[in-house]
């Protein structure tokens, strides 16, 4: 079993370029099945991660690789696919 309190301070990492995501921020849950369908992280800084950010980047569950002791791998292929709209 695993808290949504652990899933937090786990780091996201994309395995396809080996990107640090960032920490989850927040996740979105089925309100009729009950189950995770993505979580959240923020997205990157505009300039040197000080000034603003750009929109959360949602990852759905499907392109959760593996979540780890200490990360969870993701399978992304751009930014761009997982904008929340």
């Amino acid at each position: 079993m695993l808290k949504t309190s652990d899933l937090k301070l786990k780091e996201v990492v994309n395995v396809l370029d080996g990107k640090r995501l960032g920490g989850i921020t927040d996740i979105e849950i089925d309100i009729e099945t009950g189950r995770l369908t993505a979580i959240v992280v923020p997205g990157q800084g505009k300039f040197l991660g000080l000034f603003g950010r750009n929109e959360d980047i949602v990852i759905p569950w499907e392109k959760i690789n593996k979540i780890g002791m200490d990360v969870i791998l993701v399978e992304t292929a751009s930014f761009t696919e997982l904008k929340h709209d």
